[in-house]
């Protein structure tokens, strides 16, 4: 094992500084954990210098900003944990680099720390990236057994780190002791996942900047729409009194009406009146609210989640089952690029470090993969390939096999098989079974047939049996099934459903070419016919 290891981008791992926490939060220090929260009272102006800010280098506002968002807001709480939620419960497997034995062993020894329970919870975290554009985790290393293994990931607030000014990528961590009160991170001792939302500089890649916008117009929106309830949700109170009234008169009244609103009852000396008048379009008026705020999560929800159907559902139906099903292949879309990602920063935060630490310089590291196997509808599936396979569509039995979930079955074990049909009597087999078969049979149709009379074949059946003996209908029918075999094949390529498949069946007519055929059958009858006149066929027996 080399004295001295290098992270991915050239620079030493020191051993002894993977033992210490660097990161971790004072009261007193520039990495607090109590919030700043600069973004109270936002107004357009005020968001528009906070997201600049954050162009520029200063981050820390806009990340404040991006932490209230999901605490403020319910619906975008919601869609961005549902995201994040996903791909953190999503199957990982690790893959060896090669089929040797040292490249299983280094895949085993990453196996061992994805295992780990609290990964999940730790995925999350790391998936904070996908709001704010990039997240940080602390590796706490642990050494036992002269083996390093990074025991937990521990979450850092986004606000304690800072990307340098003069490229905008490499992150710095908030620190007394380094230059301008920020320091080099440690190689193997963070996990810093940047997720691209968008192309461009990572602060600008998290989602929190693209729906800060709609973010504080809903607030504005909510914001009125509570004062619109509170002024018209309880009944104007009109108190009218007489000219002649006193003051106190008067003082009465107004507390009559006053507690009308809260206590719903009042008393009033004679001669005074209190009318409710009701306000015109009070209930058109609060629509526009209600539909302004369900167009806003709309819009936050497409950006999250790439559709709507899955969260929202109209009372225009726009919930159906059909398109909702197409919107979530989008939502899966998303997800495969999530996970894709994720795993990218694993392989290169944890799987490089780990491995060099343990087993030294590698070429070829082993791969962590992050997602589900594409699944495949077996009803659909077992359809299509019973009828295509008639047809000529070769299709191997192990890969079925793989299709539907099952197994190859072993030499001795009992397996199922289709139910031979009952021999039709006069077509095959000894004429003198014919009784036994009879006897053996419970069907009413399978007992007439037996008393049914025997028949022979005429030399049209004879000729067609001599063509079928051999592969001599093969070339007959290729050019007649063959638009159909490459549409079929077309078709489970673009993944069509049987049905589109089925429609389009009758446009391939004009394709078929069965002139070979047709003329191969006029020659037989024709010759059967004069075989049969000759009396040459009458020594064959069917």
């Amino acid at each position: 094992m080399a004295t001295t290891l290098l992270d991915q981008y050239g620079r030493p791992i020191k051993r002894s500084v993977l033992k210490r926490e660097l990161s971790s939060p004072s009261f007193a220090s520039v990495r607090s954990i109590i919030g700043t929260h600069h973004v109270r009272g936002l107004t357009p102006q005020r968001l528009a210098t906070v997201l600049r800010e954050a162009e520029d280098g200063d981050a820390e506002a806009y990340l404040d900003l991006a932490e209230d968002m999901e605490e403020r807001d319910l619906h975008y709480l919601a869609v961005l944990s549902t995201r994040r939620r996903q791909v953190s419960q999503l199957t990982i497997t690790v893959e060896p680099a090669d089929d040797s034995a040292e490249a299983e062993a280094d895949a085993e020894l990453v196996r061992e720390w994805v295992d780990r329970q609290e990964l999940e919870d730790e995925l999350f975290d790391l998936l904070d990236a996908i709001g704010k554009g990039f997240a940080v985790c602390e590796i706490m290393w642990e050494m036992s057994e002269l083996q390093w293994m990074p025991m937990r990931l521990e979450y850092r607030l986004p606000r304690w780190f800072e990307f340098d000014r003069e490229t905008g990528s490499e992150l710095l961590l908030r620190d007394r002791s380094g230059d301008l009160g920020l320091a080099e991170l440690e190689p193997a001792k963070f996990v810093v996942h940047r997720h691209a939302a968008k192309s461009g500089v990572p602060i600008r890649g998290g989602l929190a900047r693209c729906a800060a916008w709609a973010w504080m117009f809903k607030n504005y929106t909510t914001r009125d729409w509570v004062r619109f309830v509170e002024a018209y949700g309880q009944p104007l109170r009109l108190g009218k009194y007489d000219k002649g009234s006193s003051d106190h008169e008067r003082g009465v009244l107004l507390g009559a009406v006053s507690k009308i609103a809260a206590d719903a009852a009042a008393i009033v000396p004679m001669g005074m009146e209190i009318e409710f008048p009701e306000p015109k379009d009070a209930a058109a008026r609060s629509e526009i609210y209600k539909d302004l705020l369900e167009y806003i999560d709309a819009q936050v929800s497409k950006a999250v989640l790439g559709q709507t159907l899955t969260t929202d559902t109209s009372e225009s139906g726009g919930g159906a089952y059909a398109l909702g099903k197409v919107h979530d292949e989008v939502r899966h879309d998303i997800e495969r690029s999530d996970a894709r990602q994720l795993a990218a920063t694993l392989n290169r935060d944890i799987v490089r470090p780990l491995i060099l630490l343990n087993r030294g310089e590698r070429e070829q590291l082993p791969r962590i993969v992050i997602g589900r196997e594409e699944q495949s509808d077996p009803g659909m599936l077992s359809e299509a390939v019973s009828k295509l396979v008639p047809l000529g569509l070769r299709v191997g039995q192990v890969e079925m096999l793989g299709k539907l979930g099952l197994s190859e079955p072993g030499e001795d074990e009992e397996v199922l098989e289709a139910r031979a049909p009952l021999p039709i009597p006069g077509f095959g087999g000894d004429p003198d079974d014919d009784q036994e078969d009879d006897e053996d049979d419970e069907g009413a149709v399978a007992r007439a047939l037996a008393r049914s009379e025997r028949v022979r074949r005429d030399e049209i059946d004879r000729a067609i049996a001599d063509l079928l003996d051999g592969d001599g209908w093969e070339p007959l029918m290729e050019p007649v099934i063959e638009p159909v075999l490459a549409e079929a094949r077309a078709a489970l390529e673009r993944g069509e459903s049987l049905e589109a498949f089925r429609d389009r069946l009758p446009q391939l007519f004009a394709a078929m070419d069965d002139s070979r055929l047709v003329e191969t059958l006029r020659r037989m009858g024709f010759s059967a016919r004069l075989s049969g006149d000759a009396g040459l066929g009458g020594g064959r027996e069917g």
